[in-house]
């Protein structure tokens, strides 16, 4: 999930970098100057006397930030808040769209990220992350009646549901697939409960998010990636002590369960490990 791309857009099931996060299109690199621009000195200590952890998000990224009314929430939202509550310090956010999220942390606006940022490569180069906080995997979407599909493999010469704009095209291309082109989720499982199409291929959340939304026994997982996708609370190379204190209390919400009730609450199982 920011992300890796939006949760109709998902990515590659190699780096499955829904995201985010977590909206469609795949979203911008960080910024380009890279590291901390800031000069923040020591972040955690900077938040234990302010007593505030400021985050940025977007709250435009439904589950996971995102607006119900004028109140901010989604899964994100909850897992940082209770992080703060462990940390004993006031949780506030500043919305930034995605395209400048990483520039706002890298100019001191905000102390962390909380809006499923997938852990890659290029990413790790220039940010700190803390251990995940939402763990998903690529998956292959049939009718609930459908026995001919159980692996990617099992793809080849089928006709699948894909968004032009999703790294899932090129994995369902590459398995074999004959691709229609669809704008996202809802069009492809529209095509697939038609029978114009026989699967899509997409990250696990959606498909989660989607059936803890509108519960529908006629779709079901037919096929899993090895391969994972992790997002994690993002930070400013100079934020090391912030980010052990938040790793300590990912571990205690991991260890007394409120981490597995939030994600019960917002996907109908654990996606946080």
């Amino acid at each position: 999930m920011k992300r890796t791309a939006p949760l109709l857009a998902a990515a590659t099931i190699i780096a499955l970098s829904l995201s985010a996060c977590g909206s469609s299109g795949s979203p911008a690199s960080p910024s380009a100057s890279g590291g901390a621009t800031a000069e923040t000195g020591d972040t955690l200590k900077k938040v234990k006397d302010s007593g505030v952890l400021t985050v940025g998000t977007e709250g435009t990224y439904r589950p996971f930030s995102y607006h119900e009314g004028s109140e901010l929430t989604g899964y994100d939202v909850e897992v940082i808040e209770a992080v703060g509550e462990k940390m004993g310090v006031e949780v506030k956010f500043q919305e930034t769209q995605w395209d400048a999220i990483f520039a706002g942390l890298d100019a001191g606006r905000f102390d962390v990220i909380a809006n499923q940022v997938s852990i890659n490569p290029e990413r790790e180069e220039k940010y700190l992350f803390t251990q995940p906080y939402t763990v998903s995997t690529g998956v292959v979407v049939t009718k609930s009646d459908n026995t001919d599909i159980t692996s990617f493999d099992t793809l080849k010469g089928k006709t699948t549901a894909q968004s032009l704009t999703s790294n899932f095209y090129e994995t369902a291309k590459d398995a074999g697939a004959n691709v229609e082109p669809v704008e996202g989720w809802a069009q492809s499982i529209t095509l697939l409960k038609q029978g114009r199409v026989d699967a899509t291929v997409n990250d696990k959340l959606t498909f989660l998010d989607a059936q803890k939304t509108n519960p529908d026994d006629s779709i079901k997982i037919a096929a899993e990636s090895e391969e994972k996708s992790e997002s994690a609370v993002a930070l400013r190379k100079d934020s090391t002590e912030l980010a052990k204190a938040i790793d300590t209390a990912l571990d205690e919400l991991r260890a007394d369960g409120e981490l597995a009730k939030i994600s019960e609450k917002y996907f109908g199982e654990d996606v946080s490990k």
